[in-house]
């Protein structure tokens, strides 16, 4: 299972780099235009989100990626539980083949575990 945890780290990794990768300089929206309009401290003259629009753009980033992260836990655990379900039913058989040669259960008993077991 230390592969498996491995790979979480490997991919919020990843996932940070990305996410620190994006360019943090003023949107060329706000740093005026070439048709005469003077956009002043930035569009709406002031009166926009300021540093509230940075906070929700930081929070709305932050939930995307613990979803994307969510989901790829998710995907990798359910992988992994049907892997362990079908070496957990072969081992149910092995085990019932085991009483079997040691003579705790007889022939029909063994029959109709193991059809029990197959269903």
């Amino acid at each position: 299972m230390k592969p498996v945890k491995n790979l979480h780290a490997t991919i919020l990794a990843a996932a940070t780099g990305v996410a620190a990768s994006f360019p943090s300089a003023p949107a060329l929206a706000q740093q005026g235009n070439n048709q005469g309009w003077p956009m002043g401290s930035g569009m709406m003259g002031g009166w926009g989100m300021g540093w509230f629009g940075g906070i929700f753009m930081i929070i709305f980033w932050l939930i995307i990626l613990a979803a994307v992260v969510y989901f790829i836990k998710w995907l990798i655990q359910s992988t992994g539980r049907s892997q362990a379900g079908s070496a957990g039913g072969n081992r149910a058989l092995e085990i019932l083949k085991e009483r079997y040669a040691r003579g705790e259960i007889d022939s029909a008993e063994f029959e109709k575990m193991k059809s029990d077991l197959s269903k």
